[in-house]
């Protein structure tokens, strides 16, 4: 047993029905479909990185089949806390197209994170409620924008993780170390990060565990810490050697710090494409959540006000970049999100109240996934003239990525742009120079050859004015950059957020196609390859 008030309050929701109503199951079916709905509503889902991971899939899958591609690409196996899409897409393209691999991909993690939280309710509860449904309200966050797929994969694993513990928790402690060892080894194949968000939710729930033995007993034996501590720790000791052997570790003096943007991580929980809907439906929620808390209809339990201390001192003292990933910090409200859900009690035992739940959750989280379905339409057609100027490429050739002097449109319809070109890898078995082959991070390798004509340190690609600079080799003083002598290496430049703009360089460039926000020249000077 755990301990005569933890069991207590258990005793008294297993009290409760299992099920508080037969409408849960359709509900959250009828969510979750209308989640994935945006998803298979276009053939690549307009998220910022993803379209630069899935070109690497397909030369996980293709590689050794497209002799175009191993010109320029390779695969390098390593332990990389960052491999879950590496080893789940290409298992799933063998009986489906790489586009729709990826598809079910997303799905996938977007599952998990709904029943995550169901799972975490349910095991400090002891009932399914309909109370985690609001996760769906939360699905479609800036991170999942931003294109962190490992990391929101590992994110549902690591929710599922937490629950399990919780679960097990009156088991011998030998149970528990090796269910949550299992879990550390998948979380750390998922993402590092997602190792500590589980770390964080055992530790808080063996924090109040431990408070709740001493305020029942008056004391407690050392040699049951031991055993529960043990339990705890053990897991996490295989990270030391992973890290130790892996290259990521080669990552670790690249942190940097930055006070500023801690608002924006909060906000990341609501954004998505519309200021004016995101805050709306962040002041309903707070709202609601307030009126729900002084009727009393909504408490959180302890481990839940834990997470929130622990997450608020975490979030706070963590880097902008920490081991070379971009905005770490701004990654840990989401997280805590989906896991404070599981850890609040909604008093749903009256029918209007479970109805009035169902009935926000349905509005508002359709509302927001038509809103995304909307939007996702609108970037679609700039993906499509992006797959019609990938079609006039060669087979077989470089491209280099550069951004506009003076970018036009909006950040929510750029940013699905920045990584478009990697189209070209997947249907043209090109080079692109901001394929994502960074060491440590990737295991995706480009061959001796042309590794000069890539970006491996994740920077911003060249302005067209650095392109000019360097053509007229005006960079005094500044270092080679992967696109010093691109008018020798590149067969094709990628100009991004520029609408209809003259040619920049006619005697160095001819313009092959005009889009939307973007323009694909054909470089006139391209030396042949040896």
């Amino acid at each position: 047993m755990i301990q005569r008030k933890a069991g207590m309050v258990q005793a008294g929701v297993l009290a409760a029905p299992l099920v508080t109503s037969r409408l849960l199951l359709p509900v959250l079916l009828v969510l979750l479909g209308a989640a994935a709905a945006p998803v298979f509503s276009v053939q690549v889902p307009p998220l910022e990185d993803y379209i630069n991971h899935l070109a690497r899939m397909y030369v996980l899958t293709n590689g050794d089949r497209d002799p175009l591609v191993a010109k320029f690409y390779g695969i390098e196996w390593a332990v990389i806390p960052n491999l879950v899409m590496d080893l789940v897409v290409p298992l799933f393209s063998k009986w489906m197209n790489i586009y729709l691999a990826g598809q079910i991909f997303v799905v996938l993690t977007l599952t998990l994170l709904v029943t995550g939280s169901f799972v975490v309710h349910y095991a400090i509860h002891r009932r399914w409620s309909a109370w985690p449904l609001v996760s769906f309200l939360f699905l479609y966050n800036n991170i999942l924008l931003f294109g962190f797929m490992n990391y929101l994969f590992g994110l549902g694993v690591a929710l599922w993780g937490v629950a399990a513990w919780i679960l097990l928790r009156p088991q011998r402690s030998p149970v528990r170390a090796v269910v949550s060892t299992a879990f550390v080894l998948v979380l750390f194949t998922c993402h590092l990060f997602d190792v500590g968000v589980y770390g964080m939710g055992l530790l808080c729930y063996e924090a109040w565990v431990l408070r709740s033995r001493r305020q029942a007993d008056g004391r407690i034996k050392r040699s049951r810490v031991i055993r529960d501590g043990l339990a705890f720790a053990l897991p996490f000791v295989p990270l030391v050697p992973l890290m130790v052997i892996s290259p990521t570790t080669g990552l670790a003096t690249e942190n940097y710090w930055d006070t500023t943007g801690k608002l924006d991580g909060l906000y990341y929980i609501f954004q998505n494409y519309s200021d004016l809907f995101d805050l709306s439906l962040a002041a309903l929620v707070i709202g609601a959540a307030v009126w729900a808390a002084r009727a009393r209809m909504l408490a959180l339990h302890p481990v839940g006000w834990y997470l929130l201390a622990l997450g608020l001192v975490v979030y706070m003292a963590m880097p902008r970049m920490f081991f070379g990933s971009w905005v770490a910090d701004q990654r840990l409200p989401v997280a805590l999100a989906f896991l404070v859900i599981g850890f609040v009690n909604f008093k749903d035992d009256h029918r209007w109240a479970r109805y009035f739940l169902y009935t926000f959750v349905l509005g508002v989280a359709c509302a927001r996934f038509v809103s995304v379905f909307l939007v996702w339409q609108q970037i679609d057609h700039a993906y499509a003239d992006f797959r019609q100027s990938v079609a006039m490429i060669e087979p077989g050739s470089t491209i280099l990525v550069a951004n506009a002097d003076d970018p036009t449109g909006s950040d929510a319809f750029n940013m699905p742009l920045s990584h478009a070109a990697c189209m070209a890898i997947i249907e043209r078995s090109s080079l692109v120079s901001t394929a994502f082959s960074v060491a440590g991070k990737q295991i995706l390798s480009v061959n001796p050859k042309y590794r000069d004509r890539v970006d491996t340190e994740d920077g911003d690609p060249p302005t067209v004015s650095q392109l000019i600079a360097a053509a007229n080799q005006d960079r005094t003083g500044e270092p080679e950059a992967y696109w010093s002598h691109w008018t020798e290496q590149f067969d094709y430049v990628y100009i991004l957020y520029t609408d209809g703009t003259a040619n920049p360089a006619p005697d160095l460039l001819s313009r092959v196609y005009d889009g939307r926000r973007f323009q694909l020249y054909k470089v006139n000077q391209a030396a042949e390859e040896e």
